[in-house]
Parts: structure tokens; sequence; C-alpha cells
């Protein structure tokens, strides 16, 4: 079909003239792809999907439950706007429970219709043309991407192997620190699984205070902890004064496709949130937010959850290591992030983590994600779907079964 007018006005962010006659492959597109014709290629196997990044299971019962009940409440029927009050408490008392900060329930939280419209609405608030955002890399690229499409710059902060995957804050030119105005973070963070400590936290402070800039950190996975209580950026001294957290209930709680989570932190970064957010959306369904309520008050759904996932992880890590990876557990979330090899002995070399991982789907039907940003690496992730524990120990015993006949390099 010959371009349209219509082709000749898509604005220039989303590529204008040129929108959608991109012919590049993107990482996600390729592993789809290759699941695809691994598939062909071996009718009636099954391939090993360590490459999906949200839970394997339902919310549950109990959450469940309470929105079977709040659905059929008409009081439930309307807008939302920026949130139920009874949420806000929930949530704040949740901070306090978990995490063991302070969060005032009226001025210094609000819901969201999950994290990653709350990421998109943010740089309204502060960017304007020329204005700088950092974003760590690897990443989460939502709230660089809006950044650049309100005219400001986004400079990308490696997270390295050799630095605990923690960005060096002293690193940035001075040039840069004049123009910026966002710093996002994300501890524990995908896809390498580390986790910020509080003296990192207390260096991001005083960097935010001496740069006039905002923090963002996105704690999407900040529950999912193993073998240490959960951070939150505000367990430090100084940190409501110069930034914002975003929660989910997602990952902690199963509850990806009821999209819902909430802001907290500043203030005055929480009123202008919520002035941009009335004008884009008008709320969460009260019912789903009541039965968030519900989750909330039940943190040891999460607890149950984690033990899960750390199963899951040791038996990973050891059978990797076993094959001669340096695998670690993460500190946090679902993911379990290694070097990939330099290639198989007596055969094939890989040049990259996307390489590792194509031969791992083509050859083993076994799915990765590979993340080549800062190094060569690949993620497995935790939430494999299974059929309870029987069935997830037969899932990780073919996995170790699969790589048996091979030996790699490093």
């Amino acid at each position: 079909m010959a371009d349209s007018y219509i082709q000749m006005l898509i604005a220039k962010r989303l590529g204008g003239n040129q929108f959608g006659k991109e012919t590049k492959i993107y990482k996600f597109q390729k592993i789809k792809m290759a699941k695809s014709e691994a598939l062909k290629k071996n009718p009636g196997k099954e391939i090993l999907d360590f490459g999906v990044g949200e839970p394997d299971e339902m919310a549950f019962p109990v959450v469940r439950d309470r929105l079977k009940i709040e659905v059929d409440d008409p009081v439930n029927r309307g807008y939302s706007d920026n949130g139920i009050q009874a949420f806000k408490d929930s949530a704040s008392k949740y901070m306090k429970d978990v995490f063991k900060v302070d969060i005032d329930p009226v001025n210094e939280i609000n819901h969201t219709i999950g994290s990653k419209p709350a990421l998109a609405m943010f740089p309204a608030i502060l960017i304007n043309p020329g204005d700088i955002t950092f974003m760590t890399v690897p990443g989460y690229p939502v709230l660089g991407t809006h950044t650049t499409w309100y005219g400001g710059e986004v400079v990308n902060l490696p997270l390295t192997k050799e630095h605990s995957f923690l960005p060096q804050l002293d690193k940035i030119p001075s040039d840069q620190l004049k123009r910026a105005k966002i710093l996002v973070l994300n501890y524990p963070n995908n896809p390498t699984g580390a986790n910020a400590t509080k003296s990192f936290y207390q260096e991001v402070v005083h960097f935010a205070k001496e740069n006039k800039i905002v923090i963002v950190q996105d704690a999407a996975y900040a529950a999912l902890v193993y073998d240490k209580k959960p951070l939150s950026f505000f367990s430090v001294d100084g940190a409501k004064d110069v930034g914002i957290e975003f929660h989910s209930l997602s990952k902690s709680y199963n509850m990806t496709g009821w999209r819902l989570g909430f802001a907290c932190g500043n203030e005055l970064l929480l009123k202008a949130f919520a002035n941009v957010k009335d004008n884009i959306d008008s709320g969460q369904f009260i019912g789903i937010q009541k039965a968030g309520i519900t989750a909330l008050e039940n943190p040891s759904i999460t607890d149950e959850i984690l033990a899960k996932y750390s199963r899951r992880l040791d038996r990973l890590v050891d059978t990797l290591n076993k094959k001669g990876f340096s695998a670690k557990k993460p500190d946090g979330t679902f993911y379990l992030f290694v070097e990939a090899p330099k290639g198989v002995k007596g055969g094939i070399k890989f040049q990259s983590g996307e390489e590792f991982s194509q031969y791992l789907i083509k050859e083993k039907l076994i799915s990765t994600v590979p993340w080549d940003d800062t190094g060569n690496f690949v993620r497995f992730s935790a939430t494999f779907e299974s059929k309870g524990i029987d069935d997830e120990t037969r899932v990780l015993n073919e996995f170790e079964n699969r790589l048996a006949d091979i030996q790699f390099e490093f």
C-alpha cells in the first residue's frame, strides 16, 4: 500500500514518515521467532521457558475472593480518580510493616495502575527540552523513552559486575549534572538481581541534594529479597527530600494483570504526580483496589511466593555451576543473571549473550533472555510454569539433562 498522508503526519518521536518501516529485529522478537522455529523442528517437544518475566501463578485465593465480592458492589462502580483513601491507608501500613518506614497516607502516597504507566507519566512533572534523565543500564527503559518524547535527553549509566551492578555516580561528567533532573534506580534490579545497600542509598541522597536531582526508585521487586530484610529507599535519612518510590503488587503478589501499585515519597512530587495522573487516567477499578488492600494486609503471601523462587533459583544455580558457570543466587527478584560462556568445547563460539541464548533455544529448547549492554550475559527466570512442586522438579531435572552432554568454555 502506498504511503498515505497519515504516514507523513506521524510524530518524529515515533519515527515520523519512517514509522512502521523499521527492519531491525529486536531481542524479544528474535526470542519469539527462535522458539517458534525450534518447535517446528522438534514437534511434540517441550520448550523449557526460563525467559518469562512474570509470575507463573494466579493471585492467591484470598485476594481473588475479595474481588469476587467487590465486583458486585454498586458502591465500586464509578471512577476512582487518584485512588480510594482506604487503599492509601493500607499501602502506608504496608510500608511500615514490611519496610519499617513512615509514609503519610494522605499527602505522601497515591495509587497507580501498575508501575509502567506511573514511570511513563513521571517525566511530565520535570522534563523540559534539553533536560537529562540518568537511566541505569541494563534496565527498564520506559521512563527514558518518555523523557525523550518531552524533548529531554537520556544518559545511560552502566551497571557492571565489577561494581556490584551499582552506578558509579562519581564518574558522571559535571556538564551532564548541570542539565540533569532525574536519576532512575531499580533495586532489586531487573535483570541483574542485585540489590542496593543503605550506604549506597545514603550516597544517592547526598548526590541528589548536591546536584539538585530527583531520585526515582522503581521498587517493583522490593519485597522479593533473599536472606535479608526488604529495603526501601526511604530507609535512609533525607530520602523523602529528594525522591519518589514506585511499588507494584504485580511481582510480590502474583497480580501482574490486575495493574495495581502505588507511588510514595516526597509530598510535592506526589502532588505533581497526582496532577499529571488526573489528566491521563481515571483510576483503577475500586474493586481491584479493595482486593489490593487484602493483598497488602497479607504480606505472608509474598513469603510463600519467595520460598518457591528461592527453591528454584538454588537448583538453577547448582545445575549451571556443575557445568562450569559462576552462577550466584541473586540478592532479589526472581532472575538469575549469568555470564555467557565463550563457546562449546570443540564446537561453536559465542561472541555475545544473544548468540549463547540463541544456541540454547535452537539446540536444547531452553529459552532465556540475553543482555549484552555491559558484558555478555543471559537471564534465567524462576517463573517458569509448572503444575506443582513435583512438576517443578521434573522441569529442573530436564534442564539438567539437556545440558548434560555439553562442555562449555569460559
